[in-house]
């Protein structure tokens, strides 16, 4: 029996019986966005009150307004944010009588593979920079107030290099691409389809969320997620788009350090 490719067993790890519908992934698809913002907004007010000097007297609005602009709340909250979302995620897949690992795909990728992908990003990350610096754009300016009244530098750069990775591929290239996917298993859809299906929609979702940017900086990010994609069709592994993920925000995380140091 022949072997199959990487990106051909990519697309057959989803389960024969989809763990949604057509109207469940929509609700799905809704739901884990809204949820997205929820988690964050309850990571910033219980970091708040744990960190801000004032939160004992400061109103809701308070905490979520200095909070927000505080580095060490942000920190914080995203690492709430992602054990939140990460519980959340496995609860619904098992709910649905899913196998959590096959469902999202956590499981080892070829080297060869890994590197291609590399490589790929980092023609992405070029191109991206010669394009900023022709444009004047400054991507990463929201994070000025960030570094300035973080506690550790290494706190921040922590939480936005590794942790925000890891639960928005788990959501994004995970759980939503494979709930989008497995709705075309079924004659006459085919898998491929379903998985360009499931890159496009994904992807701009995942852009678009990112409210902190530009439309320049939400249209990079389409392209960035796109590859994203392509890099779990490849792989058949989640677990090399978060390692993209990670690298492509480290990569930035360390322009940006270079710069204000």
């Amino acid at each position: 029996m022949p072997n199959r490719s990487e990106a051909e067993n990519s697309l057959a790890v989803i389960l024969p019986k989809p763990l949604f519908t057509c109207l469940g992934t929509l609700l799905l698809i809704v739901g884990m966005v809204m949820t997205f913002f929820v988690s964050q907004l309850i990571g910033v007010y219980i970091a708040g009150k744990l960190v801000l000097p004032t939160a004992k007297s400061a109103t809701i609005d308070d905490i979520f307004f200095f909070g927000s602009n505080d580095g060490t709340v942000v920190s914080i909250s995203i690492m709430i944010g992602c054990m939140l979302l990460i519980a959340i995620s496995a609860l619904i897949i098992r709910m649905r009588g899913g196998n959590l690992r096959q469902y999202l795909v956590l499981r080892p990728f070829s080297l060869a593979t890994g590197m291609g992908m590399v490589g790929l990003l980092l023609i992405f990350m070029i191109g991206s920079q010669a394009l900023t610096y022709i444009l004047d754009e400054s991507p990463l300016s929201f994070v000025d107030p960030l570094y300035q009244s973080v506690s550790s530098v290494w706190l921040l750069v922590f939480a936005m290099v590794i942790v925000a990775p890891i639960y928005e591929e788990l959501i994004f290239r995970g759980l939503l691409w494979s709930a989008i996917t497995e709705q075309f298993t079924s004659p006459p859809a085919t898998e491929y389809r379903g998985a360009i299906v499931a890159s496009l929609v994904t992807s701009f979702i995942f852009a678009v969320i990112h409210l902190q940017y530009g439309i320049y900086e939400i249209s990079t990010i389409v392209v960035l997620a796109l590859i994203f994609c392509y890099a779990r069709i490849k792989s058949g592994s989640l677990i090399l788009p978060m390692i993209l993920h990670i690298v492509n925000n480290g990569a930035a995380m360390w322009q940006y350090l270079a710069q204000v140091a």
